[in-house]
């Protein structure tokens, strides 16, 4: 058929070792710190502040020592790359769709290896193309099309219902990313034991909208001896869908990430009030051991949505639009 669609999956470790691969999303948080002269120390100092909050959130300590079992459990992160493959008018092809990583908890007293959750530091090329690309281009007096977004959240859900996903995942994904620099949030009365304690934003965003279009709702969270809210978009219940020590890996993770690429908000000398407006300019913050160029980041999805649009978007875009409208259209 035409309009076949698979996924591959491919893992790569990230350990201290990590060189992106060519085919890699240089925009990701991970590949940013692994080039470079200070490459491998980047790349050890973001694993051990990893290592060191899952241990303090785990003992149950995290706003210091994490006591005798400081050294107890390591993080395992592999990217996980996904590749969708299809027909177009009878010819074959394919196109890297999303990248993220895979959490693993491996408990050093007893070997016992824990599995984590998928969707750390979710990133993916056509995400670039409709944020770098397209959403510059749109006239801003007409507003958005309704349909923003459609393509990539079919694919995504497409690829959550395929038996790639389904042979080497148990558990639905958490998208965790940064709060917003133009929304306040307010604390409420809930508190998780491990996600901390919860937050409300004032209206939906055009990320709300975009995840949305995955089939995902975002909840926010301040974990213990964190300093600022994180939004976790999920498709279930990110509150009790999950163990203790997954939503701990999941934190421990990308809490640390944002230290690194937002050190005014995730690594600031005091935490968000019960009513907290983020700010990038805000300056009574530490800088975390690790370089992180923010500059070029912001330049590569400009330049990889542009690859998008070149290698997936201008030569398939009947077969894309099939996908957008039809999920019928999608076999598995």
């Amino acid at each position: 058929m035409a309009n076949d669609l698979t996924f591959s999956i491919t893992r790569t470790r990230f350990d201290e070792d990590y060189s992106p691969a060519d085919s890699s999303r240089l925009t990701t948080n991970f590949a940013n710190l692994a080039r470079g002269e200070h490459r491998q120390q980047n790349l050890r100092s973001a694993l051990a502040m990893i290592d060191r909050r899952c241990n303090e959130l785990a003992s149950g300590n995290p706003s210091g020592s994490a006591g005798s079992d400081g050294d107890r459990y390591r993080v395992e992160l592999d990217i996980v790359s996904v590749t969708a493959h299809f027909v177009d008018q009878g010819s074959a092809g394919e196109f890297p769709l999303l990248e993220m990583l895979d959490v693993a908890i491996v408990d050093q007293h007893t070997g016992e290896r824990h599995q984590g959750i998928l969707g750390n530091n979710f990133s993916s090329y056509l995400r670039d193309y409709d944020f770098a690309v397209l959403l510059p281009s749109l006239d801003k007096e007409a507003g958005l099309p309704s349909d923003f977004g459609e393509l990539h959240g079919q694919l995504f859900q497409r690829f959550l219902e395929s038996d790639a996903f389904r042979s080497q995942f148990d558990a639905e994904p958490v998208v965790c990313i940064s709060v917003s620099t133009s929304q306040t949030y307010r604390q409420t009365e809930y508190v998780h034991p491990v996600l901390g304690a919860e937050y409300e934003h004032e209206h939906s965003s055009l990320t709300d909208d975009y995840f949305g279009r995955m089939g995902m709702q975002v909840r926010y969270f301040l974990p213990a001896g964190g300093k600022a809210p994180l939004a976790f978009y999920s498709r279930g219940d990110v509150a009790n869908d999950y163990s203790d020590l997954q939503l701990i890996g999941t934190i421990s993770t990308m809490e640390t990430f944002q230290k690194i690429y937002r050190p005014e908000i995730y690594n600031a000398n005091t935490a968000a009030p019960s009513t907290y407006r983020p700010s990038l300019a805000h300056t009574d913050y530490s800088v975390p051991p690790v370089s992180y160029d923010r500059e070029e980041r912001s330049r590569l999805a400009i330049t990889q949505g542009r690859y998008t649009e070149e290698h997936l978007v201008k030569p398939h875009r009947a077969l894309l639009e099939q996908w957008a409208i039809s999920p019928a259209a999608l076999t598995h």
